[in-house]
């Protein structure tokens, strides 16, 4: 997944940046309210975790930003905060979950994936997509049965399509899910193209039908 970090406590979110990018997710970090409305009125993420008293605003004011924004990300609010009015006000501005410091790191990263599999996979344990079955807990993909050892970007890349079959996915999108806000200043999709490339070969060899379709000057859209 890819998680936008919240937080001014350089002692917490450095740990926390570190302990969610060992579990395979991928990381931005800012520390500030208006480095915050930047990327998200600019880049997309799947989870977001926010802090609520920040340098220039309110955590708070940012969960309302998503929703009035339709952002598709899930929301975490991490507060020293253990007020009951914001708990209840960040819940019906449109947060998923609450937690509040201290917190275990084990603890906040199955509320993440319980998140996505509400948020994506209509609460599923396990993904089916055609001939295609997903095991987010184990990482493990399985077509008919046989399973399909992926690199750790292919199986990034297989999620992201899955998450969003049927939509068009431009390459800016799909390149960003993979490598992080920075990717949009490169001047090619060559590392793109290659993923795409191996992806499709390692499925195909399996008997997979080609779920990846290419639209020409966008990007791709995975369908059945």
């Amino acid at each position: 997944m890819k998680i936008l970090i919240i937080e001014d406590e350089e002692s917490l979110a450095h740990p926390l940046r570190e302990y969610l990018t060992s579990e395979g997710h991928l990381c931005e970090w800012v520390s500030t309210y208006l480095a915050a409305e930047e990327k998200i009125g600019v880049y997309e993420y799947d989870c977001v975790l926010v802090d609520i008293m920040l340098p220039g605003g309110s955590g708070l004011d940012l969960v309302d930003l998503l929703k009035k924004t339709q952002s598709q990300a899930g929301i975490i609010i991490i507060s020293a905060k253990n007020a009951l009015d914001d708990k209840i006000l960040g819940l019906e501005l449109g947060a998923d979950d609450y937690l509040t410091k201290p917190f275990h790191l084990s603890e906040l990263n199955a509320r993440i994936k319980s998140i996505q599999r509400r948020r994506q996979f209509a609460g599923n344990r396990e993904i089916k997509f055609g001939d295609i079955r997903i095991v987010p807990d184990s990482k493990e993909v399985w077509v008919h049965d046989s399973e399909i050892v992926l690199t750790r970007k292919e199986y990034d890349l297989l999620m992201y399509l899955v998450a969003n079959a049927n939509r068009v996915l431009s390459k800016g999108a799909i390149s960003e899910h993979l490598y992080g806000d920075e990717i949009d200043q490169a001047n090619s999709f060559d590392f793109l193209y290659s993923h795409m490339k191996n992806l499709r070969k390692k499925l195909s060899e399996q008997g997979c039908p080609d779920y990846i379709q290419t639209v020409y000057g966008v990007g791709y859209k995975f369908a059945a």
